[in-house]
């Protein structure tokens, strides 16, 4: 039951980690252009127009970790869950300071997604052994993480979409009475709506690695601390449907770079953001248009929780978003290429 008292945590966890997030990214700025932790623009990939703070994800996270200290009931296994999320912090900062070769921040991910299995963290559904259900769970643990990484390349678009999927999530634990659930989420919630302010066009700073591997992983592993029930397949859906705009562009950016003959993981000018700015979008259309999809896609996973609409319909509607998404896309280019 949400009573008052639950309110008001929900409140201060969030108010709290808002207060320090915002109170820290202008120290952390200043101290990201003395030792020269910027991200230049080089024309091609990085397209903003200037040397910007990449330390942001420093502030999201210790904002976080702050407001759960103060207000979050710590359990055993929670330690494991913030021992996770702490290592892809770090190991994104690693590369941020130092670059890294891909195996090595991959490892480093590894380490981390066993930490939220050991935890008990993974998928329960009752269609799959436990085997499969680990397994399962860790691919998805790893493509969430680095699903997030490559939709950080715009200003506030990996902050905003990771906004939206907190918020969904929020009101998903609060219906399951995942209370706690949404307790470390109103928290996470407010350390990056306070970072948004700084994020978003032109932003001042960015998440870096150590911002966006770290938002991954704990939105990855967040549905596992739902119980979602008997028809466990809310567990299974429900997530995908929530996080859909980070996986397209993940399995996007997978096929267009093995039809383009390069490794995945190699950067490329391929991703939605850039393409819809050299067809004519502006940064705050983006950004727009990923909040009206994130609401259509909480709504669609709101009705399929309460029953209102069944699993084959859930799929249909899923594929008819998926289509929206890629028609946004490509509409530009078919108008130009088809209009007189």
């Amino acid at each position: 039951m949400l009573t008052n008292i639950l309110i008001l945590k929900l409140f201060f966890g969030f108010i709290i980690s808002f207060l320090v997030t915002f109170y820290l990214v202008p120290l952390i700025i200043n101290v990201a252009f003395k030792l020269n932790v910027l991200d230049n623009p080089d024309g091609s990939l990085k397209v903003h127009k200037k040397a910007t703070p990449y330390l942001g994800g420093l502030a999201v996270y210790i904002g976080f970790i702050t407001s759960l200290a103060l207000v979050f009931p710590f359990e055993n296994r929670m330690f494991l869950f913030l021992l996770g999320s702490t290592l892809l912090m770090f190991v994104g900062l690693i590369d941020d300071l130092v670059v890294m070769q891909p195996h090595q921040k991959f490892f480093g991910q590894i380490i981390a997604a066993f930490c939220f299995l050991k935890a008990g963290f993974y998928l329960k559904e009752i269609f799959f052994n436990k085997i499969s259900n680990i397994f399962i769970s860790f691919f998805w643990i790893l493509s969430v993480i680095n699903a997030f990484n490559l939709i950080d390349i715009m200003d506030g678009q990996a902050t905003l979409v990771a906004s939206m999927a907190s918020i969904s999530f929020i009101i998903l634990a609060i219906i399951f009475q995942s209370y706690n659930t949404a307790l470390l989420l109103s928290a996470f919630l407010g350390s990056l709506i306070a970072f948004w302010w700084f994020n978003k066009p032109d932003a001042k700073i960015y998440l870096g690695d150590s911002g966006s591997l770290f938002i991954g992983g704990l939105l990855a592993t967040v549905p596992f601390t739902i119980p979602w029930g008997i028809f466990n397949v809310y567990g299974l859906i429900t997530p995908v449907i929530i996080l859909l705009i980070p996986l397209l562009e993940l399995g996007t950016l997978i096929l267009i770079r093995t039809y383009k003959g390069i490794p995945f993981y190699k950067g490329s000018p391929d991703h939605f953001s850039i393409y819809l700015q050299k067809n004519g979008w502006n940064k705050n259309e983006i950004l727009g248009y990923l909040a009206i999809y994130a609401c259509f896609l909480f709504l669609m996973s709101y009705l399929f929780v309460l029953n209102k609409i069944d699993l084959i319909s859930s799929i249909i509607y899923l594929s008819s978003l998926i289509i929206l998404w890629y028609f946004a896309l490509f509409k530009r280019i078919f108008l130009k290429n088809f209009t007189l």
